[in-house]
Protein backbone atom coordinates (compact mmCIF):
# COMPACT_ATOMS: atom_id res chain seq x y z
CA UNK A 1 0.00 0.00 0.00
CA UNK A 2 1.37 3.40 -0.99
CA UNK A 3 0.56 6.52 1.02
CA UNK A 4 1.91 10.01 1.47
CA UNK A 5 2.25 12.01 4.66
CA UNK A 6 1.79 15.76 4.92
CA UNK A 7 5.32 16.46 3.70
CA UNK A 8 4.67 14.63 0.44
CA UNK A 9 6.99 11.75 1.35
CA UNK A 10 5.88 8.49 -0.21
CA UNK A 11 5.25 5.55 2.13
CA UNK A 12 5.12 1.89 1.20
CA UNK A 13 3.41 0.20 4.11
CA UNK A 14 3.22 -3.58 4.36
CA UNK A 15 1.74 -5.78 7.06
CA UNK A 16 3.79 -8.93 7.74
CA UNK A 17 5.19 -11.17 10.47
CA UNK A 18 8.23 -10.08 12.45
CA UNK A 19 11.60 -11.67 11.77
CA UNK A 20 14.68 -11.90 13.95
CA UNK A 21 16.44 -9.56 11.50
CA UNK A 22 13.95 -6.83 12.55
CA UNK A 23 15.37 -6.58 16.08
CA UNK A 24 17.32 -3.37 15.49
CA UNK A 25 14.20 -1.58 14.22
CA UNK A 26 12.10 -2.92 17.09
CA UNK A 27 14.70 -1.90 19.68
CA UNK A 28 14.85 1.60 18.19
CA UNK A 29 11.06 2.04 18.52
CA UNK A 30 10.75 0.54 22.01
CA UNK A 31 13.60 2.62 23.41
CA UNK A 32 11.69 5.71 22.30
CA UNK A 33 8.28 4.54 23.47
CA UNK A 34 9.28 3.05 26.85
CA UNK A 35 12.14 5.16 28.23
CA UNK A 36 10.67 4.95 31.76
CA UNK A 37 9.89 1.22 31.59
CA UNK A 38 13.29 -0.19 30.72
CA UNK A 39 13.17 0.37 26.97
CA UNK A 40 13.40 -2.51 24.51
CA UNK A 41 13.49 -6.24 25.09
CA UNK A 42 16.79 -8.02 24.79
CA UNK A 43 17.60 -9.87 21.60
CA UNK A 44 17.09 -13.16 23.50
CA UNK A 45 13.58 -12.16 24.54
CA UNK A 46 12.71 -11.07 21.01
CA UNK A 47 14.08 -14.33 19.54
CA UNK A 48 12.07 -16.36 22.07
CA UNK A 49 8.87 -14.52 21.10
CA UNK A 50 9.34 -15.37 17.42
CA UNK A 51 10.47 -18.93 18.00
CA UNK A 52 7.56 -19.75 20.32
CA UNK A 53 4.73 -18.19 18.31
CA UNK A 54 5.81 -16.72 15.00
CA UNK A 55 2.20 -16.24 13.78
CA UNK A 56 1.45 -13.92 16.68
CA UNK A 57 4.28 -11.46 16.07
CA UNK A 58 3.11 -8.90 13.51
CA UNK A 59 4.60 -5.68 12.19
CA UNK A 60 4.10 -2.92 9.66
CA UNK A 61 7.12 -1.98 7.60
CA UNK A 62 7.62 1.18 5.56
CA UNK A 63 10.08 0.97 2.69
CA UNK A 64 11.69 -2.05 4.34
CA UNK A 65 11.93 -0.60 7.88
CA UNK A 66 9.70 -1.78 10.75
CA UNK A 67 7.70 1.18 12.08
CA UNK A 68 5.09 -0.58 14.26
CA UNK A 69 4.67 -3.98 15.85
CA UNK A 70 2.39 -6.18 17.91
CA UNK A 71 3.44 -9.08 20.14
CA UNK A 72 0.98 -11.71 21.32
CA UNK A 73 0.70 -15.29 22.53
CA UNK A 74 -1.97 -17.92 23.19
CA UNK A 75 -2.73 -18.87 26.78
CA UNK A 76 -5.02 -21.15 28.74
CA UNK A 77 -6.59 -18.22 30.53
CA UNK A 78 -7.96 -20.22 33.46
CA UNK A 79 -4.37 -20.86 34.57
CA UNK A 80 -3.88 -17.17 35.31
CA UNK A 81 -7.29 -15.61 35.94
CA UNK A 82 -8.08 -11.92 36.12
CA UNK A 83 -5.53 -10.93 38.78
CA UNK A 84 -2.36 -11.84 36.95
CA UNK A 85 0.75 -9.68 36.62
CA UNK A 86 2.43 -8.75 33.34
CA UNK A 87 5.77 -10.45 33.97
CA UNK A 88 4.02 -13.51 35.35
CA UNK A 89 1.81 -14.18 32.33
CA UNK A 90 4.43 -13.22 29.69
CA UNK A 91 7.22 -15.23 31.32
CA UNK A 92 9.27 -12.05 31.73
CA UNK A 93 8.93 -11.37 28.04
CA UNK A 94 10.06 -14.84 26.89
CA UNK A 95 6.46 -16.05 26.34
CA UNK A 96 7.16 -19.27 28.22
CA UNK A 97 3.43 -19.56 28.98
CA UNK A 98 2.45 -19.69 25.31
CA UNK A 99 0.07 -22.64 24.92
CA UNK A 100 -0.96 -23.68 21.38
CA UNK A 101 -3.98 -25.40 22.91
CA UNK A 102 -5.09 -22.33 24.87
CA UNK A 103 -8.35 -20.45 24.43
CA UNK A 104 -7.32 -16.77 24.52
CA UNK A 105 -4.99 -14.59 22.46
CA UNK A 106 -3.07 -12.47 24.96
CA UNK A 107 -1.89 -9.05 23.83
CA UNK A 108 1.66 -8.62 25.10
CA UNK A 109 2.45 -5.28 23.47
CA UNK A 110 1.73 -2.89 20.62
CA UNK A 111 4.19 -0.15 19.75
CA UNK A 112 4.36 2.51 17.02
CA UNK A 113 7.30 4.66 16.03
CA UNK A 114 6.52 8.20 17.32
CA UNK A 115 7.24 9.55 13.84
CA UNK A 116 4.28 7.55 12.52
CA UNK A 117 1.67 8.50 15.08
CA UNK A 118 -1.50 9.80 13.51
CA UNK A 119 -1.36 7.28 10.65
CA UNK A 120 -3.60 4.81 12.52
CA UNK A 121 -1.07 2.02 12.35
CA UNK A 122 -2.18 0.79 15.76
CA UNK A 123 -5.66 0.17 14.40
CA UNK A 124 -4.22 -1.92 11.56
CA UNK A 125 -2.34 -4.03 14.07
CA UNK A 126 -5.45 -4.51 16.23
CA UNK A 127 -7.40 -5.57 13.14
CA UNK A 128 -4.66 -8.08 12.27
CA UNK A 129 -4.84 -9.47 15.81
CA UNK A 130 -8.61 -9.88 15.53
CA UNK A 131 -8.18 -11.72 12.24
CA UNK A 132 -5.61 -14.01 13.90
CA UNK A 133 -7.97 -14.65 16.83
CA UNK A 134 -10.76 -15.65 14.46
CA UNK A 135 -8.55 -17.85 12.30
CA UNK A 136 -7.29 -19.73 15.37
CA UNK A 137 -10.85 -20.04 16.75
CA UNK A 138 -9.91 -18.44 20.07
CA UNK A 139 -12.72 -17.09 22.21
CA UNK A 140 -11.23 -13.65 22.95
CA UNK A 141 -8.30 -11.28 22.96
CA UNK A 142 -7.28 -10.24 26.48
CA UNK A 143 -4.70 -7.64 27.44
CA UNK A 144 -3.60 -5.53 30.34
CA UNK A 145 -3.82 -1.88 29.41
CA UNK A 146 -1.76 0.94 30.86
CA UNK A 147 -3.44 4.23 31.84
CA UNK A 148 -0.67 6.85 31.51
CA UNK A 149 -3.13 9.72 31.84
CA UNK A 150 -4.19 8.57 35.30
CA UNK A 151 -1.11 10.17 36.90
CA UNK A 152 -2.64 13.64 36.60
CA UNK A 153 -5.89 12.56 38.29
CA UNK A 154 -4.76 9.96 40.84
CA UNK A 155 -5.01 12.38 43.76
CA UNK A 156 -8.61 13.30 42.92
CA UNK A 157 -10.22 10.00 41.91
CA UNK A 158 -10.01 6.24 42.06
CA UNK A 159 -8.96 4.35 38.91
CA UNK A 160 -12.54 3.12 38.40
CA UNK A 161 -13.79 6.70 38.29
CA UNK A 162 -11.05 7.64 35.84
CA UNK A 163 -11.97 4.75 33.56
CA UNK A 164 -15.63 5.74 33.61
CA UNK A 165 -14.79 9.33 32.60
CA UNK A 166 -12.58 8.07 29.76
CA UNK A 167 -15.42 5.84 28.55
CA UNK A 168 -17.72 8.86 28.52
CA UNK A 169 -15.06 10.92 26.71
CA UNK A 170 -14.90 13.42 29.53
CA UNK A 171 -11.20 12.58 29.76
CA UNK A 172 -8.71 11.33 27.21
CA UNK A 173 -6.12 8.63 27.88
CA UNK A 174 -3.62 7.95 25.08
CA UNK A 175 -3.83 4.17 25.56
CA UNK A 176 -7.23 3.42 27.12
CA UNK A 177 -9.14 5.72 24.74
CA UNK A 178 -7.50 3.98 21.79
CA UNK A 179 -8.32 0.50 23.11
CA UNK A 180 -11.96 1.39 23.75
CA UNK A 181 -12.20 2.75 20.22
CA UNK A 182 -11.05 -0.66 18.96
CA UNK A 183 -14.03 -2.51 20.49
CA UNK A 184 -12.35 -3.64 23.70
CA UNK A 185 -14.29 -3.49 26.95
CA UNK A 186 -12.88 -3.12 30.46
CA UNK A 187 -13.47 -6.15 32.67
CA UNK A 188 -11.79 -4.92 35.82
CA UNK A 189 -8.89 -2.97 37.30
CA UNK A 190 -5.65 -4.84 38.03
CA UNK A 191 -3.36 -3.62 40.79
CA UNK A 192 0.44 -3.87 40.59
CA UNK A 193 0.21 -5.15 36.99
CA UNK A 194 3.42 -3.30 36.09
CA UNK A 195 4.85 -2.03 39.40
CA UNK A 196 7.36 0.21 37.59
CA UNK A 197 4.59 1.98 35.62
CA UNK A 198 4.35 5.16 37.65
CA UNK A 199 2.33 7.01 35.02
CA UNK A 200 -0.50 4.52 35.65
CA UNK A 201 0.34 4.37 39.37
CA UNK A 202 0.87 0.61 38.75
CA UNK A 203 -2.81 0.15 37.87
CA UNK A 204 -3.97 -1.39 34.60
CA UNK A 205 -7.23 -2.19 32.92
CA UNK A 206 -8.04 -5.80 32.09
CA UNK A 207 -9.38 -5.47 28.55
CA UNK A 208 -11.20 -8.00 26.41
CA UNK A 209 -12.42 -8.29 22.84
CA UNK A 210 -14.79 -11.19 22.20
CA UNK A 211 -14.60 -13.32 19.08
CA UNK A 212 -18.24 -13.60 18.07
CA UNK A 213 -17.42 -16.43 15.64
CA UNK A 214 -15.81 -18.63 18.29
CA UNK A 215 -17.02 -22.23 18.23
CA UNK A 216 -16.53 -23.98 21.55
CA UNK A 217 -16.96 -27.35 19.87
CA UNK A 218 -16.07 -28.53 16.41
CA UNK A 219 -19.02 -28.16 14.04
CA UNK A 220 -20.41 -31.62 13.28
CA UNK A 221 -20.08 -32.83 9.71
CA UNK A 222 -23.80 -33.65 9.70
CA UNK A 223 -26.51 -31.62 11.41
CA UNK A 224 -24.49 -28.48 12.16
CA UNK A 225 -26.06 -25.02 12.07
CA UNK A 226 -25.83 -23.37 8.66
CA UNK A 227 -24.28 -19.96 8.17
CA UNK A 228 -26.16 -19.48 4.88
CA UNK A 229 -29.94 -20.01 4.91
CA UNK A 230 -32.01 -20.13 1.71
CA UNK A 231 -35.53 -18.72 1.87
CA UNK A 232 -38.22 -19.03 -0.78
CA UNK A 233 -41.46 -17.05 -0.84
CA UNK A 234 -44.58 -17.69 -2.91
CA UNK A 235 -46.42 -14.70 -4.34
CA UNK A 236 -49.65 -16.67 -4.56
CA UNK A 237 -52.25 -16.22 -7.28
CA UNK A 238 -55.77 -16.24 -5.88
CA UNK A 239 -57.72 -18.36 -8.35
CA UNK A 240 -60.93 -20.33 -8.22
CA UNK A 241 -60.47 -24.02 -7.44
CA UNK A 242 -63.00 -26.73 -7.98
CA UNK A 243 -62.22 -28.75 -4.84
CA UNK A 244 -59.77 -29.45 -2.02
CA UNK A 245 -57.53 -31.66 -4.18
CA UNK A 246 -57.17 -28.86 -6.73
CA UNK A 247 -55.91 -26.48 -4.03
CA UNK A 248 -53.43 -29.04 -2.69
CA UNK A 249 -52.09 -29.63 -6.19
CA UNK A 250 -51.27 -25.91 -6.46
CA UNK A 251 -49.63 -25.90 -3.02
CA UNK A 252 -47.49 -28.95 -3.77
CA UNK A 253 -46.35 -27.44 -7.07
CA UNK A 254 -44.65 -24.58 -5.21
CA UNK A 255 -43.28 -26.78 -2.43
CA UNK A 256 -41.73 -29.03 -5.07
CA UNK A 257 -40.26 -26.03 -6.92
CA UNK A 258 -38.71 -24.45 -3.81
CA UNK A 259 -37.36 -27.80 -2.63
CA UNK A 260 -35.77 -28.17 -6.06
CA UNK A 261 -33.81 -25.00 -5.30
CA UNK A 262 -32.71 -26.52 -1.96
CA UNK A 263 -34.57 -23.89 0.07
CA UNK A 264 -34.57 -24.22 3.85
CA UNK A 265 -37.91 -22.37 4.12
CA UNK A 266 -40.93 -21.69 1.93
CA UNK A 267 -43.37 -18.96 2.96
CA UNK A 268 -47.02 -18.90 1.84
CA UNK A 269 -49.32 -15.85 2.27
CA UNK A 270 -52.01 -15.14 4.83
CA UNK A 271 -55.31 -16.94 4.08
CA UNK A 272 -53.79 -18.66 1.08
CA UNK A 273 -56.58 -21.26 1.25
CA UNK A 274 -59.25 -18.60 0.65
CA UNK A 275 -60.20 -20.00 -2.81
CA UNK A 276 -62.14 -22.70 -0.94
CA UNK A 277 -64.41 -19.94 0.42
CA UNK A 278 -66.30 -19.96 -2.86
CA UNK A 279 -67.96 -23.20 -1.75
CA UNK A 280 -69.80 -21.40 1.06
CA UNK A 281 -72.72 -18.98 1.22
CA UNK A 282 -71.36 -15.44 0.74
CA UNK A 283 -74.45 -13.81 2.24
CA UNK A 284 -72.94 -14.60 5.65
CA UNK A 285 -69.15 -14.00 5.49
CA UNK A 286 -68.68 -14.97 9.14
CA UNK A 287 -70.32 -18.34 8.61
CA UNK A 288 -68.36 -18.88 5.37
CA UNK A 289 -65.06 -18.32 7.20
CA UNK A 290 -66.09 -20.83 9.87
CA UNK A 291 -66.85 -23.26 7.08
CA UNK A 292 -63.37 -22.70 5.63
CA UNK A 293 -61.90 -23.53 9.05
CA UNK A 294 -63.10 -27.10 8.57
CA UNK A 295 -60.26 -27.64 6.08
CA UNK A 296 -57.42 -26.24 8.24
CA UNK A 297 -56.49 -29.45 10.02
CA UNK A 298 -56.46 -31.47 6.80
CA UNK A 299 -54.37 -28.86 4.96
CA UNK A 300 -51.90 -28.61 7.83
CA UNK A 301 -51.44 -32.37 7.98
CA UNK A 302 -50.90 -32.56 4.22
CA UNK A 303 -48.35 -29.72 4.28
CA UNK A 304 -46.54 -31.34 7.19
CA UNK A 305 -46.15 -34.50 5.12
CA UNK A 306 -44.82 -32.35 2.26
CA UNK A 307 -42.30 -30.71 4.59
CA UNK A 308 -40.91 -34.12 5.46
CA UNK A 309 -40.98 -35.65 1.98
CA UNK A 310 -39.56 -32.55 0.25
CA UNK A 311 -37.10 -31.76 3.10
CA UNK A 312 -38.16 -28.13 3.53
CA UNK A 313 -39.57 -26.10 6.42
CA UNK A 314 -42.98 -24.71 5.42
CA UNK A 315 -44.55 -21.57 6.88
CA UNK A 316 -48.12 -22.35 5.93
CA UNK A 317 -49.26 -18.73 5.64
CA UNK A 318 -52.35 -18.56 7.79
CA UNK A 319 -55.71 -20.27 7.90
CA UNK A 320 -58.86 -19.83 10.00
CA UNK A 321 -59.25 -21.94 13.13
CA UNK A 322 -62.61 -22.28 14.89
CA UNK A 323 -62.22 -23.50 18.43
CA UNK A 324 -64.59 -23.34 21.41
CA UNK A 325 -66.93 -20.85 19.70
CA UNK A 326 -64.06 -18.52 18.80
CA UNK A 327 -62.54 -17.84 15.36
CA UNK A 328 -58.79 -17.24 15.03
CA UNK A 329 -56.35 -16.55 12.19
CA UNK A 330 -53.45 -18.98 12.62
CA UNK A 331 -50.08 -19.42 10.89
CA UNK A 332 -48.45 -22.85 10.94
CA UNK A 333 -44.80 -23.89 10.93
CA UNK A 334 -44.42 -27.38 9.45
CA UNK A 335 -40.83 -28.41 10.09
CA UNK A 336 -39.06 -30.90 7.90
CA UNK A 337 -38.53 -33.18 10.91
CA UNK A 338 -42.30 -33.70 11.07
CA UNK A 339 -43.10 -31.40 14.02
CA UNK A 340 -45.68 -28.61 13.81
CA UNK A 341 -45.96 -25.29 15.62
CA UNK A 342 -48.30 -22.33 15.23
CA UNK A 343 -48.75 -18.62 15.80
CA UNK A 344 -52.21 -17.24 16.48
CA UNK A 345 -52.44 -13.78 14.90
CA UNK A 346 -52.40 -11.34 17.83
CA UNK A 347 -53.99 -8.32 16.21
CA UNK A 348 -57.18 -8.82 14.23
CA UNK A 349 -57.87 -5.94 11.86
CA UNK A 350 -61.14 -3.99 12.15
CA UNK A 351 -62.40 -5.76 8.99
CA UNK A 352 -61.54 -9.18 10.38
CA UNK A 353 -63.44 -8.43 13.55
CA UNK A 354 -66.44 -6.84 11.79
CA UNK A 355 -66.96 -9.25 8.86
CA UNK A 356 -65.77 -12.54 10.34
CA UNK A 357 -65.62 -12.09 14.12
CA UNK A 358 -61.91 -13.00 14.31
CA UNK A 359 -60.31 -12.78 17.76
CA UNK A 360 -56.64 -12.18 18.54
CA UNK A 361 -54.37 -14.84 20.01
CA UNK A 362 -52.69 -14.55 23.39
CA UNK A 363 -49.26 -16.17 22.98
CA UNK A 364 -45.99 -15.28 21.28
CA UNK A 365 -42.75 -17.22 20.94
CA UNK A 366 -39.74 -17.70 18.70
CA UNK A 367 -39.49 -21.13 17.08
CA UNK A 368 -36.43 -23.35 16.96
CA UNK A 369 -35.64 -24.82 13.55
CA UNK A 370 -32.72 -26.81 12.18
CA UNK A 371 -31.19 -23.60 10.77
CA UNK A 372 -31.81 -21.14 13.61
CA UNK A 373 -34.55 -19.34 15.49
CA UNK A 374 -37.39 -17.76 13.55
CA UNK A 375 -40.48 -15.73 14.33
CA UNK A 376 -43.86 -15.51 12.61
CA UNK A 377 -46.13 -12.45 12.68
CA UNK A 378 -49.24 -12.35 10.52
CA UNK A 379 -49.83 -9.17 8.49
CA UNK A 380 -51.23 -6.55 10.94
CA UNK A 381 -49.03 -8.00 13.72
CA UNK A 382 -45.90 -6.54 12.14
CA UNK A 383 -47.32 -3.02 12.52
CA UNK A 384 -46.87 -3.34 16.30
CA UNK A 385 -43.13 -3.09 17.07
CA UNK A 386 -43.42 -4.56 20.57
CA UNK A 387 -44.24 -8.04 19.22
CA UNK A 388 -41.13 -8.23 17.06
CA UNK A 389 -38.97 -6.87 19.89
CA UNK A 390 -40.16 -9.68 22.15
CA UNK A 391 -39.27 -12.23 19.48
CA UNK A 392 -35.84 -10.66 19.00
CA UNK A 393 -35.22 -10.89 22.74
CA UNK A 394 -35.86 -14.64 22.39
CA UNK A 395 -33.09 -14.93 19.79
CA UNK A 396 -35.08 -14.68 16.56
CA UNK A 397 -32.91 -14.25 13.45
CA UNK A 398 -35.48 -14.41 10.63
CA UNK A 399 -39.02 -13.04 10.84
CA UNK A 400 -41.65 -14.39 8.44
CA UNK A 401 -44.68 -12.21 7.70
CA UNK A 402 -47.47 -13.73 5.60
CA UNK A 403 -49.95 -10.99 4.69
CA UNK A 404 -53.13 -10.30 2.76
CA UNK A 405 -53.74 -6.75 1.53
CA UNK A 406 -56.26 -5.46 -0.98
CA UNK A 407 -54.78 -2.07 -1.93
CA UNK A 408 -51.34 -0.57 -2.40
CA UNK A 409 -51.55 1.70 0.63
CA UNK A 410 -52.48 -1.28 2.81
CA UNK A 411 -49.54 -3.22 1.37
CA UNK A 412 -47.14 -0.33 1.99
CA UNK A 413 -48.11 -0.24 5.66
CA UNK A 414 -47.03 -3.85 6.00
CA UNK A 415 -43.90 -3.40 3.89
CA UNK A 416 -42.59 -0.29 5.62
CA UNK A 417 -43.26 -1.65 9.08
CA UNK A 418 -41.55 -4.94 8.16
CA UNK A 419 -38.48 -3.07 6.95
CA UNK A 420 -38.41 -1.05 10.16
CA UNK A 421 -38.55 -4.27 12.19
CA UNK A 422 -35.47 -5.57 10.33
CA UNK A 423 -33.49 -2.46 11.27
CA UNK A 424 -34.74 -2.19 14.85
CA UNK A 425 -34.13 -5.83 15.70
CA UNK A 426 -31.09 -6.58 13.53
CA UNK A 427 -32.78 -9.50 11.77
CA UNK A 428 -33.96 -10.56 8.34
CA UNK A 429 -37.67 -10.17 7.49
CA UNK A 430 -39.44 -12.05 4.67
CA UNK A 431 -42.93 -11.00 3.58
CA UNK A 432 -45.29 -12.37 0.98
CA UNK A 433 -48.94 -12.01 -0.01
CA UNK A 434 -51.42 -13.04 -2.66
CA UNK A 435 -52.30 -11.39 -5.96
CA UNK A 436 -55.21 -11.46 -8.37
CA UNK A 437 -58.85 -11.63 -7.31
CA UNK A 438 -61.60 -13.93 -6.12
CA UNK A 439 -64.90 -12.78 -7.69
CA UNK A 440 -68.01 -13.46 -5.63
CA UNK A 441 -66.06 -14.09 -2.44
CA UNK A 442 -67.17 -11.50 0.09
CA UNK A 443 -64.52 -9.25 1.70
CA UNK A 444 -61.56 -10.92 -0.02
CA UNK A 445 -62.30 -10.09 -3.65
CA UNK A 446 -59.12 -8.20 -4.67
CA UNK A 447 -55.45 -8.57 -3.80
CA UNK A 448 -52.30 -6.41 -3.99
CA UNK A 449 -48.86 -7.79 -3.10
CA UNK A 450 -45.13 -7.66 -3.68
CA UNK A 451 -42.99 -10.23 -1.88
CA UNK A 452 -39.70 -9.01 -0.43
CA UNK A 453 -36.90 -9.89 1.94
CA UNK A 454 -35.40 -7.12 4.08
CA UNK A 455 -32.12 -6.88 5.95
CA UNK A 456 -30.68 -4.54 8.58
CA UNK A 457 -29.16 -1.34 7.27
CA UNK A 458 -25.38 -1.43 7.51
CA UNK A 459 -22.37 -1.84 5.24
CA UNK A 460 -22.48 -5.66 5.13
CA UNK A 461 -26.02 -5.58 3.72
CA UNK A 462 -27.65 -4.09 0.60
CA UNK A 463 -27.49 -0.30 0.69
CA UNK A 464 -31.27 0.03 0.72
CA UNK A 465 -31.90 -2.85 3.15
CA UNK A 466 -33.71 -4.85 0.45
CA UNK A 467 -32.16 -8.26 -0.17
CA UNK A 468 -34.59 -8.94 -3.02
CA UNK A 469 -38.17 -8.20 -4.10
CA UNK A 470 -40.60 -9.61 -6.61
CA UNK A 471 -42.53 -8.02 -9.45
CA UNK A 472 -45.76 -6.59 -7.98
CA UNK A 473 -49.08 -8.33 -8.63
CA UNK A 474 -47.69 -11.27 -10.60
CA UNK A 475 -47.66 -14.87 -9.48
CA UNK A 476 -44.02 -15.79 -8.90
CA UNK A 477 -41.48 -17.03 -6.40
CA UNK A 478 -38.58 -15.26 -4.74
CA UNK A 479 -35.46 -17.15 -3.60
CA UNK A 480 -32.72 -15.51 -1.50
CA UNK A 481 -29.67 -16.61 0.49
CA UNK A 482 -29.33 -15.05 3.95
CA UNK A 483 -25.90 -14.88 5.60
CA UNK A 484 -26.48 -15.49 9.31
CA UNK A 485 -22.87 -14.65 10.23
CA UNK A 486 -23.50 -11.09 9.07
CA UNK A 487 -26.17 -10.73 11.74
CA UNK A 488 -23.76 -11.94 14.39
CA UNK A 489 -21.11 -9.50 13.24
CA UNK A 490 -23.59 -6.62 13.02
CA UNK A 491 -24.77 -7.13 16.60
CA UNK A 492 -21.22 -7.04 17.93
CA UNK A 493 -19.43 -4.64 15.59
CA UNK A 494 -22.03 -2.75 13.53
CA UNK A 495 -21.77 0.97 12.88
CA UNK A 496 -24.98 1.21 14.92
CA UNK A 497 -26.11 -1.46 17.38
CA UNK A 498 -29.81 -1.13 17.99
CA UNK A 499 -30.13 -4.14 20.26
CA UNK A 500 -27.06 -3.41 22.38
CA UNK A 501 -27.72 0.34 22.71
CA UNK A 502 -31.27 0.12 24.03
CA UNK A 503 -31.65 2.09 27.27
CA UNK A 504 -32.82 -0.81 29.40
CA UNK A 505 -32.24 1.38 32.43
CA UNK A 506 -35.13 3.54 31.19
CA UNK A 507 -37.52 1.27 29.28
CA UNK A 508 -38.14 -2.31 28.22
CA UNK A 509 -40.85 -4.51 26.70
CA UNK A 510 -42.43 -7.27 28.82
CA UNK A 511 -45.01 -9.93 27.99
CA UNK A 512 -47.73 -9.75 30.62
CA UNK A 513 -48.38 -13.18 32.11
CA UNK A 514 -51.84 -14.20 33.31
Amino acid sequence: MTEQDGSGEEHRLRLRHLRLADYADVRHIMDQVYPDLGGAWTRKQFAAQINRFAEGQICIEDNGRVVAGAISMVVDYDRFGDRHKYNEITGNGYLTNHDPNGDVLYGVDIFVDPEYRGMRLGRRLYDARKELCRSLNLRAIVAGGRMPGYREHAAAMKPEEYIDLVKRRELYDPILSFQLANDFHVRRVITAYLPEDQQSRAYATLLQWDNIFYESERTPLIGGRKSMVRVGTVQWQMRRVTNFEDLMTNIEFFVDAMAGYNCDFILFPELFNAPLLAQFNQEDPAEAMRGLAQYTGEITDAMSRMAVSYNINIIAGSMPVYDDNALYNVAYLCRRDGTIDNHYKLHATPDERFYWGVQGGDALKAFDTDVGKIGILVCYDVEFPEACRLLADQGMQILFVPFWTDTKNAYLRVRRCAQARAIENECYVAITGSVGNLPRVENIEIQYAQAAVFSPSDFAFPHDGIVSESTPNTEMTLVVDLDMDKLKQLRAEGSVQNAKDRRLDLYRVHWLED
